[in-house]
């Protein structure tokens, strides 16, 4: 090599020792690389789980990129006797210069080893609310949920957030621990109408949709009341009755998984549609305008006749 070297001083002006360790710095990225593709290839092999390969992938990435960085790191300080001496240099300088991307880097430390959400959760930070699709070194991708789309449906929409985020902005996790959420459905009736055969019907309905969630409900809000304070006196779908201006409003409140929010919405709302269709007695409430007649349709003892009453004389 030494001929070469000299050739190429002579040609470029680049010393032996600096054409060295550039071939050096060269082959480290090469074969860190090579390794990180060649096990990237076995793992797609012998695995067909999107998330495993994800996770492998993620893993691969960051492990090769930080043992090429140090070995790298090593070739251009060798003049520098300790590893400890090398890294104390690099933080100091990158904390001055790079405050942002190390506040970054800081946060996916933070989600990596606390774990606030993890790949698939849904969660909402801040404004935005998504599927998490991928976490890295300065940003996490959600798939977008909600804005203009009803009902927490995805509306196609990919979204970066920096992980400095996790410091600053509220988290939601629709997910984590407890694996359900509430899910209200309001239904209207007329004060005419018989709103307690209505309620009744609405629990049936109801019940039919959501019970069997109650056992599966209750073995996660065990599971997740060994890490969090949850608590719930009941799990079961319950119809809450109250009152507003257009009529008797009956609320039906039961559980669900969260990505089949709308879809038991959808089913329940037909179930009710069908089930009131079959019952005169009973009508949906809207907002209307009723003119009312005093002297027809008010009590008599209320009435205004202009006479004197005997207690008047």
């Amino acid at each position: 090599m030494g001929p070469i070297y000299g050739f190429i001083q002579e040609w470029i002006g680049i010393s032996p020792d600096l054409q060295a360790k550039i071939l050096s710095t060269f082959l480290v990225g090469v074969i860190f690389w090579l390794i990180r593709l060649i096990t990237l290839h076995i793992v797609n092999r012998l695995t067909t789980d999107i998330k495993a390969r994800y996770t492998w992938r993620k893993s691969l990435t960051y492990i090769t990129g930080v043992l090429a960085l140090l070995i790298m790191g090593s070739i251009w300080l060798k003049g520098i006797q300790t590893l400890a001496t090398y890294l104390g240099l690099l933080s100091a300088g990158l904390a001055i210069a790079l405050k942002d991307p190390l506040t970054n880097i800081a946060g996916w430390l933070f989600i990596i080893s606390r774990r606030p959400f993890s790949m698939g959760d849904r969660i909402q930070i801040g404004e935005y609310a998504g599927d998490v699709i991928d976490i890295r070194v300065f940003q996490f991708t959600l798939i977008e949920i909600g804005n203009w789309v009803d009902a927490d449906q995805s509306t196609g929409r990919i979204i970066d957030i920096n992980n400095s985020k996790i410091f600053t902005d509220t988290l939601a996790n629709y997910t984590k621990g407890f694996r359900y959420i509430w899910n209200e459905i309001q239904v209207l009736v007329t004060f005419e109408s018989d709103w307690q055969k209505a309620k009744r019907l609405l629990q049936k309905i109801v019940d039919r949709h959501a019970e069997q969630l109650t056992p599966a409900a209750e073995k996660s809000l065990r599971e997740a009341s060994k890490k969090f304070m949850i608590f719930y006196s009941q799990l079961t779908p319950i119809v809450y009755t109250s009152v507003r201006e257009s009529g008797v409003l009956l609320t039906m409140r039961y559980m669900c998984e969260p990505r089949k929010r709308r879809g038991s919405t959808e089913a329940i709302w037909e179930d009710v549609l069908r089930e009131f269709s079959r019952h005169k007695d009973i009508d949906f409430a809207y907002p209307t305008t009723r003119f009312y007649n005093e002297p027809g349709e008010g009590k008599k003892i209320q009435r205004f006749s202009g006479e004197k009453s005997e207690d008047q004389i």
